[in-house]
């Protein structure tokens, strides 16, 4: 890939594009999942979706069921858990792996970005400048809300 914005994704609903939808601004990209004892981090990341969309964020979550099969909810049933429990507005893409062979090419991209190492659980976070360059990595302990994280997101907003 030559850029981020070349990625083919498909959202939750099942449209396919790419990257480029969300060119131009930062990026949150983060591997989630309903029944993990991190799922309570949704609530930050809508938090800071509502408090940055308006300066050129946002927060892509990608379901994912690799890590102890904490997300083997339907498409339908994920996006009716995020929106019922944690009032999400943020887009969600298709469930699918970042680590193995079947590495989606999202993830693919973030980690070769920062030294190549397989995601350790789900909400993992990686901001990404509004120009495409992968600028942080933190781990799935990392609240969304966490002073180091907010201050690259403050740092990088284009508005």
């Amino acid at each position: 890939m030559a850029s981020l914005y070349d990625i083919p994704v498909t959202t939750l609903d099942g449209r396919e594009t790419t990257m480029n939808d969300w060119a131009g601004h930062v990026l949150l990209i983060v591997n989630t999942a309903s029944k993990c004892g991190l799922t309570g981090q949704y609530e930050g990341l809508q938090r800071i979706f509502n408090d940055y969309a308006m300066r050129g964020f946002f927060v892509i979550g990608m379901p994912c069921n690799q890590f102890g099969e904490q997300e083997p909810g339907t498409a339908d049933e994920i996006s009716d858990f995020c929106s019922i429990n944690y009032g999400v507005s943020f887009p969600l893409l298709a469930k699918a792996d970042v680590n193995g062979e079947n590495t989606h090419p999202l993830y693919a991209f973030l980690k070769d970005a920062t030294g190549g190492e397989d995601i350790q659980w789900n909400f993992e976070k990686f901001v990404v400048s509004d120009s495409g360059e992968v600028l942080g990595r933190f781990s799935p302990k990392t609240d969304p809300e966490d002073d180091e994280l907010l201050e690259l997101i403050e740092d990088n907003l284009p508005v």
